[in-house]
C-alpha cells in the first residue's frame, strides 16, 4: 500500500492537524492527549465499537474544545491509517446504491474483508434535519460484527458530503477496516467532492437509456472510475443497451488517469448477482495504481486540496461569528438588495470586521 503525509504508517505528519489546534499547540508538533482521549485512541486501535462511534462523534463536533480534543486523537491514530481500499458511491435517489451497497459488504465479509460505511444523508433546507436511515436501508450488514455503518448528515456543506467525513475515514481505517464506503446524496457536487477523497469513483445507474443520457449531459460520468447498471435483472435487454451506450460515451471521453480506463459492470444487487464481476474491477485498478505510484500521488494530493477545503469552510465560519458582522450582516444584505450598496462595496466593508478583529 503507498504511502502519503496523511496515511503513512509509522510517519509523522508532514503538517498541521485540520481540525484548528490552539497557538500553544501549534509551538509543538503532537497535541497532548489526557487520559480521556487516549483511552479512546486505544479503543479505536483495539477495534472496540463504542470508541469508533466516539471518536467520530468527537471529530464532528463544532465546539472549540472538542476541535482541539479531535486533532490530538486524530495525530494519535494517524501512523495506523491509509491501509484500506477507498470507494465513493453515488446515483440519483432510488438507483439502489445503498442495496448495492449491502450485497456487496455482505460478499467482501464472506472473504474476510472488513467493511465500514459512511452514508451522508442530505439536510433539509428549510429544517436542517436528516433522516439517517441507512441503518434500516442496511439492515442484514448493519448488524454484521465486520461491518460498521455511520450515517451522517451533510449539513448543507462541501457539496453535501459531511465536512469531517474524511476524519471519519480515517478513524475507520485506524480501527482495522481495509473498506470504506462513502454514500454520497447523489445531487449537485457531491460528486466531485467525494471522488476527491477516495481511491475509486462508482456511479450507479439504472438501466434506462434517458438517465444515462442526462448523466453525460451533466458531465457525472466524466469523473467515475467504474460505471455500475444496476436492476439488470428487471429488463436485461435495457441493461445491456444503457451498459453499451455508457461504455461508448466512455470511449470519447479523456480519461484522468494514465493507468486505468473507466469499465462498465452490469449488476443485480437486490439477487446478488455481478458483484464479485465488480470487485475484480475495483482490485484491478487498485492494483494499477499502486504498482505505478499513481495511488501514492493521488492521495498527497487529495490531502492538500482537503485541507484547502476546511481552511475555507474555517474561514467561512470565522466570518459569521464575527461580532461586528453579525450585527451589521442583515442591514448591508437590505442596502445590496434595495441597490443602495453595491455588492463588491458590502463584501469589502464586512471582511474588513473579520481583518480588523485579527490584527
Amino acid at each position: 500500500m503507498p504511502s502519503d503525509p496523511e496515511t503513512a504508517p509509522h510517519a509523522a505528519p508532514a503538517s498541521l492537524p485540520t481540525t484548528g489546534p490552539t497557538a500553544e499547540e501549534r509551538s509543538t508538533s503532537k497535541v497532548t492527549l489526557n487520559a480521556v482521549d487516549q483511552a479512546l485512541v486505544e479503543g479505536v486501535l483495539r477495534r472496540h465499537p463504542r470508541s469508533l462511534a466516539k471518536a467520530i462523534t468527537l471529530v464532528e463536533s463544532t465546539r472549540p474544545d472538542h476541535r482541539r480534543r479531535a486533532a490530538g486523537v486524530l495525530d494519535a491514530i494517524l501512523p495506523h491509517t491509509g491501509r484500506s481500499i477507498r470507494l465513493g458511491i453515488s446515483g440519483s435517489p432510488g438507483a439502489g446504491k445503498s442495496t448495492f451497497i449491502e450485497a456487496l459488504g455482505l460478499e467482501l465479509i464472506r472473504r474476510g474483508h472488513r467493511l465500514a460505511v459512511l452514508a451522508v444523508d442530505p439536510s433539509s433546507t428549510i429544517s436542517g434535519g436528516s433522516i439517517l436511515g441507512d441503518k434500516t436501508r442496511m439492515e442484514h450488514l448493519s448488524v454484521n460484527p465486520d461491518a460498521y455503518i455511520r450515517p451522517s448528515p451533510s449539513g448543507g456543506s462541501l457539496g453535501g458530503v459531511a465536512a469531517k467525513t474524511r476524519e471519519a475515514m480515517l478513524i475507520c481505517e485506524a480501527a482495522g477496516f481495509d473498506v470504506v464506503v462513502i454514500e454520497t446524496v447523489g445531487v449537485g457536487q457531491s460528486e466531485t467532492t467525494v471522488a476527491g477523497m477516495v481511491d475509486t469513483f462508482v456511479l450507479v445507474q439504472l438501466p434506462n437509456a434517458g438517465d444515462d443520457l442526462q448523466a453525460i449531459k451533466k458531465g457525472i460520468v466524466e469523473i467515475a472510475d467504474v460505471i455500475i447498471v444496476n436492476k439488470a435483472d428487471i429488463d436485461p435487454d435495457a441493461a445491456e443497451l444503457a451498459r453499451r451506450q455508457l461504455a461508448g460515451a466512455l470511449s470519447l471521453l479523456r480519461t484522468p488517469s494514465p493507468n486505468w480506463k473507466p469499465v462498465v459492470v452490469s449488476v443485480s444487487a437486490a439477487k446478488h448477482q455481478g458483484i464479485d464481476k465488480f470487485w475484480v474491477e475495483i482490485e484491478r485498478r487498485h492494483a494499477a495504481l499502486s504498482e505505478s505510484g499513481e495511488l501514492e500521488e493521488k492521495r498527497r494530493g487529495q490531502a492538500v486540496d482537503w485541507m484547502w477545503s476546511l481552511i475555507d469552510s474555517g474561514l467561512r465560519s470565522r466570518f459569521r461569528e464575527n461580532a461586528r458582522v453579525q450585527r451589521d450582516l442583515d442591514a448591508v444584505s437590505r442596502a445590496v438588495a434595495e441597490g443602495g450598496m453595491t455588492a463588491s462595496a458590502a463584501a469589502y466593508r464586512l471582511l474588513d470586521y473579520v481583518e480588523a478583529a485579527g490584527a
